[in-house]
């Protein structure tokens, strides 16, 4: 019998870090420990969530499972193997996931997430069903078809930045993601995958720290932003 009360969290951690040189994104120093760890310790201090599921690749798998052991993050009950996607791999996360009602999947390359950040999408999720992290867009965009030729321009009023965590019914992304590999279906995010379905997904407020790890570019702005928060105790 499934345990209403239990929350779990998938943290996606499989990429290539195709866009990094060959530098395992995951393993990068911020503040005197890796990306990763980073990612993982905002899930384990939250009295909220209950377990974590690591979803990684074959080359990360015992390295992970040895950072959690040394770095006593007890929460974690699985580091498994993804898939070759993205989506894939939130599946194979997804499976492991014991007993849980909601379940939050994150990024393994946003390091910055928050405890704070975490909790208001549990606590929006609980309510609606279906919430993601995002931030409300800064910048002025344009669609653009593939000569290059500006075909509209959005009403920035309406436009936000999705981040993660994005927080589900576990029951119910967890049988949309089914759905979408039986059906061979892709999407950008979990999100997506929901609205695919009818399902109606909800904004909560995010944070502009909450960045992911792509470039070099950003490895420097993350840095300064945990010698910060580090600085500040």
């Amino acid at each position: 019998m499934r345990n209403a009360s239990v929350v779990g969290a998938v943290i996606v951690a499989a990429g290539t870090s195709s866009r990094m040189s060959g530098i395992d994104k995951l393993w990068i120093d911020l503040g005197g420990k890796p990306v990763i760890y980073h990612s993982i310790c905002a899930f384990q201090l939250l009295n909220d969530i209950d377990v974590i599921v690591v979803v990684t690749s074959a080359t990360n798998q015992e390295k992970i499972r040895e950072l959690c052991r040394r770095e006593s993050l007890d929460k974690v009950v699985s580091v498994c193997l993804g898939g070759n996607t993205r989506q894939q791999s939130v599946l194979c996360g997804l499976r492991e996931i014991p007993n849980a009602s909601l379940v939050a999947i994150h990024d393994g390359a946003r390091p910055l997430v928050t405890p704070e950040v975490i909790k208001r999408g549990i606590i929006t999720a609980a309510e609606k069903g279906a919430a993601i992290a995002a931030v409300p867009a800064k910048s002025t965009y344009k669609v653009v078809d593939s000569q290059g030729k500006i075909l509209s321009t959005p009403n920035r009023e309406s436009l936000w930045e999705a981040q993660t965590p994005q927080v589900f019914n576990y029951m119910d992304i967890l049988s949309a993601h089914e759905r979408a590999a039986q059906q061979d279906e892709v999407f950008t995010d979990d999100a997506s995958l929901m609205e695919s379905m009818g399902r109606d997904v909800w904004v909560y407020e995010g944070d502009y720290r909450n960045i992911k790890i792509t470039t070099f570019e950003d490895v420097l702005v993350a840095r300064t932003l945990i010698d910060n928060r580090l600085a500040k105790g």
